[in-house]
């Protein structure tokens, strides 16, 4: 499905639709839903991550992570992760590499479960498959998205370092070196819309293109970007949590921001549905799918 083979009349309709769809399927609740699973998998998932980057041979990466993290999230939130992390770092990291590996796949499989609920219903469709199906689906698109989001996070990581590498061992030119930043964050924000692209496609009990995925995906992106952005700036300046809830408003906050990025999130999801019912609306007959004709059946009875 392409945009231009979209009426501009049927892609305001649809808009529209998904903009009164986000209320109707419950899109906050199911933000909340999420957003609530994440922090339930946030910690364990990163101590996790902690103990596996102690195999790999990328020196300071999980620092690093972390601060390039704590520019996305709001202010503030950082310091919890820190404070929780340094006092569990300091245990076993084989035993996290194993139990803790269990416990957190199975609050991520749940948080993805929401997620595919919510995008069948976006799309009006019933999910028939299999309770162990949709289970082994959930872990795949978090381990798919989750080494994605990971790769973008990398890209902004290393890429500085990669860049000065480069300029001292080849003698890159001026210009070169004044656009790889823009190269760094274009392959991160491209890693981040694959990423969405990946669960809106494989997510809802529907057969589709995957480029089909890409408004809702570029959209998620764009808007959590803003989102991140001005709710840093209403933690700054208008809200601060810690005065009213102590050592946990740094948690409180993080919540926060996950519940508006999961509505986004969603609301792409909404739209590219609505995208798609429009495409199905303007395609000429010869694209859409057709009915299956039946002839009635005759009693064998009434044959004889």
């Amino acid at each position: 499905m392409h945009l231009k083979e979209v009426k501009f009349e049927n892609v305001q309709h649809a808009v529209g639709h998904a903009s009164s769809d986000v209320i109707k399927n419950r899109n906050f609740q199911a933000a909340a839903a999420l957003s609530y699973y994440s922090i339930l998998c946030i910690f364990p998932a990163l101590i996790l991550l902690s103990a596996v980057m102690a195999y790999v041979p990328l020196p300071n990466f999980f620092p690093d992570a972390l601060g390039m993290m704590a520019r996305i999230v709001p202010q503030g939130t950082m310091s919890t992760v820190y404070s929780v992390l340094v006092g569990v770092l300091g245990a076993n990291l084989r035993a996290w590499l194993s139990l803790g590996t269990l416990g957190t796949l199975w609050v991520v499989s749940s948080a993805f479960h929401e997620m595919i609920d919510s995008l069948d219903t976006a799309y009006d469709v019933t999910d028939h498959r299999p309770m162990w199906k949709a289970r082994l689906l959930a872990v795949g698109l978090a381990l798919i998205s989750g080494f994605l989001l990971m790769a973008a996070i990398a890209a902004l990581v290393i890429g500085p370092k990669i860049c000065a590498w480069l300029a001292v061992r080849t003698g890159m030119s001026l210009v070169f070196l004044s656009l790889w930043p823009i190269v760094h964050w274009t392959i991160a924000l491209g890693s981040a819309v694959f990423a969405l692209q990946t669960i809106y496609l494989l997510a809802p009990n529907v057969k589709h293109r995957f480029r089909s995925t890409l408004p809702g995906a570029v959209f998620s992106v764009a808007c959590c970007m803003a989102l991140s952005y001005l709710i840093g700036i209403y933690f700054r300046y208008f809200e601060n949590y810690n005065r009213i809830y102590g050592t946990l408003g740094g948690v409180l906050a993080l919540m926060t921001w996950l519940y508006w990025a999961y509505f986004v999130f969603l609301a792409g999801g909404e739209l590219n549905a609505e995208l798609a019912k429009a495409w199905r609306a303007s395609a000429p007959p010869s694209q859409k799918p057709r009915a299956v004709m039946t002839m009635p059946h005759r009693e064998s009875n009434a044959a004889n």
